[in-house]
């Protein structure tokens, strides 16, 4: 069976209306290229003064995941809603939070991001996600009438041991809608999210943020990808904002396994212990 997926790539800034707005013409014009399965990046809805970020938490659900699913159903698509900060009762924090929804609308999954994103970085820069956001706990996939989605956030890109969770528990597609700094991603993006695919045997379908804060000065990367699972590039994105599609062959991924059986193969698993000469 194949799939047609996509991925956008926005620059939001701090007007949260406009940047909805400009998300769901996007997924729009995805839909009417003919994605089936379109993704958004990490809280694609706001980027400005770190200062107001409590003021940009929603409850799940809410305003902004109710117009998701509302366009789902509207265009009879899966959509992989990016994430959204996630208002946490009784905590001044957050999680950072991915939900799914279905060609009815109905939400098919929940993630919330489980590694907080940590760097130290030019001139003193820290940036620490812990200091505003909580960490999830659960590995979660979405059954969606087309593929099994494997769901991730960003930073959890550095933790091949979750992707591995993942496919195998079924994963055909993982899912890591991002916003990823220019910093690193320059560097570790295209690299990582490469390994991935190919370590795991699973398609990647990754939407990154593009674009500088200017609030902040903090940029990021952009070059949103889909891999396929022997780790080819099958659609990058621009240094714009926009959306790429590619198609998605799923057969491919059981002729890849069982040419490279490398999942059965697993020896070091939870509980292995290294020992020192």
């Amino acid at each position: 069976m194949r799939v047609r997926v996509a991925a956008v790539q926005q620059s939001p800034g701090p007007d949260k209306a406009a940047n909805l707005d400009a998300a769901c013409e996007l997924v729009r014009a995805a839909a009417a290229a003919g994605a089936q399965i379109i993704a958004l990046q990490e809280i694609f809805y706001w980027r400005g003064d770190p200062t107001q970020e409590a003021a940009q938490q929603e409850s799940f659900p809410g305003p902004t995941t109710a117009r998701l699913a509302n366009l789902a159903r509207e265009l009879q698509i899966t959509l992989v809603g990016g994430s959204i900060l996630e208002t946490i009762p009784g905590s001044p924090k957050a999680y950072n939070t991915c939900g799914v929804w279905g060609p009815d609308g109905a939400l098919l999954a929940r993630y919330r991001k489980i590694h907080l994103f940590g760097i130290h970085g030019e001139a003193g820069r820290s940036i620490q996600e812990g200091d505003t956001r909580l960490g999830g706990t659960e590995v979660v996939c979405a059954e969606t009438p087309l593929a099994r989605l494997g769901l991730s956030i960003c930073y959890d890109l550095r933790f091949p041991e979750l992707y591995r969770a993942l496919a195998l528990a079924g994963a055909h597609i993982l899912c890591v809608p991002a916003a990823f700094l220019m910093q690193t991603g320059k560097d570790h993006w295209e690299v990582l999210l490469r390994a991935r695919a190919i370590e795991t045997q699973c398609f990647v379908l990754a939407p990154n943020c593009i674009g500088t804060a200017p609030e902040t000065g903090v940029t990021t990367y952009g070059r949103s990808l889909i891999i396929d699972p022997w780790g080819t590039i099958l659609a990058q994105a621009s240094d714009a904002q926009g959306f790429i599609c590619a198609d998605l062959d799923l057969a491919q991924q059981e002729r890849v396994r069982a040419k490279l059986p490398t999942l059965p193969q697993i020896r070091l698993v939870g509980g292995s212990t290294c020992t020192s000469p």
